[in-house]
């Protein structure tokens, strides 16, 4: 940007920027990043920290960093009220400090586990409908002018923009997600099944892919009725998730079938999951909140990439007929391609 510019110029200038990036994508990582590379520009920093707010947890987490190894921030998180970050996401008022020796809101926590020296910075809420959803600080920035008064309406409404940003993305990110859910289960649909396996094959990631079919399902429909049988399906999702771990991924497949995705484990790994899967499912009461007393088991079936198929398609077709065979050859069987 020209030099010449106000600092007031170039934030309004980074907002059109910023605006016109993010008009080109609705994702959240890639929104973040062109934050940064924005702000970056702007505003010539030893580093830059982005925090997100945990509502729930009323905590702040390091969503964003540049200029300290993000690894060993990953899981550190900041408390309402705790440090200057928490300080601003608990009043969302911002805060400039221009010397940080002497400031007893200042928590020397994180310059201690990276051995970064900080010495002044600039801490700005990001609110929506003056709801603090994170902070944006700007540590040891190059220019003093910054830490004039003069230079607030400017940084105040660089945060809001960046802020509204984050909210559009984060709206978009819960409606993909409900687009990615069965209404009768609560678990992943087929759409998920495609898009997540895909992904998972272009990235070459060993990956075995479990059907299940359950084993007379008719009679439950036929005794209890849709409804109770609906609601089966659902216990039944949620006795089989017992047995997962982070990482898998349980999609009804359509009826009473459903699919299990195991990133990262090959055949022995897989079969060891899915037999303590099928004996849960064998030792469930399921319905016992509404008074009845079904039992239910399930045929599955395994296969995985890359060993027993190159594609997405193939890996489908073998785990599914993989489960038939377990159907014919009995029920309540686990079969390897």
């Amino acid at each position: 940007m020209n030099d010449t510019m106000s600092l007031q110029e170039k934030s309004l200038m980074t907002c059109v920027e910023i605006g016109k990036a993010v008009t080109a994508t609705l994702h959240m990582d890639r929104i973040l990043e062109i934050i940064f590379n924005r702000l970056n520009r702007l505003i010539r920093a030893k580093n830059w920290t982005l925090f997100l707010l945990d509502p729930i947890a009323k905590e702040l987490r390091f969503e964003v960093v540049a200029g300290l190894p993000s690894q060993m921030l990953r899981n550190i998180r900041i408390k309402l009220g705790e440090g200057i970050a928490g300080t601003v996401a608990q009043t969302g008022e911002p805060v400039l400090v221009p010397d940080i020796e002497g400031d007893p809101r200042f928590n020397r926590q994180i310059d201690e586990i990276t051995g970064f020296v900080t010495r002044s910075l600039i801490c700005l809420p990001l609110k929506i409908q003056d709801s603090v959803i994170g902070v944006i600080e700007v540590v040891n920035p190059e220019d003093p002018s910054l830490f004039d008064e003069t230079s607030m309406p400017a940084l105040s409404i660089l945060a809001d923009f960046v802020a509204i940003a984050i909210a559009n993305a984060r709206i978009h990110r819960e409606m993909e997600a409900l687009t990615f859910i069965d209404d009768v289960t609560g678990y992943y649909n087929t759409r998920y099944l495609h898009q997540h396996l895909q992904r998972l094959i272009e990235k070459e990631r060993k990956t075995s892919l479990v059907f299940f079919d359950l084993d007379n399902f008719k009679q439950v429909v036929d005794t209890h009725g849709h409804l109770m049988a609906s609601q089966t399906l659902g216990e039944v999702a949620c006795v089989v998730d017992s047995q997962m771990e982070d990482g898998d991924s349980l999609v009804r497949y359509g009826g009473d079938e459903f699919v299990v995705i195991l990133p990262d484990q090959g055949k022995p790994a897989a079969a060891a999951k899915v037999e303590k899967m099928r004996l849960a499912l064998a030792n469930a009461v399921l319905l016992e909140a509404v008074g009845l007393h079904v039992k239910v088991t399930a045929s599955f079936g395994i296969a995985s990439y890359p060993e027993d198929a190159a594609g997405k398609r193939a890996l489908l077709h073998l785990a599914d007929e993989s489960m038939y065979r377990s159907k014919k050859g009995g029920k309540n069987l686990i079969t390897m391609v």
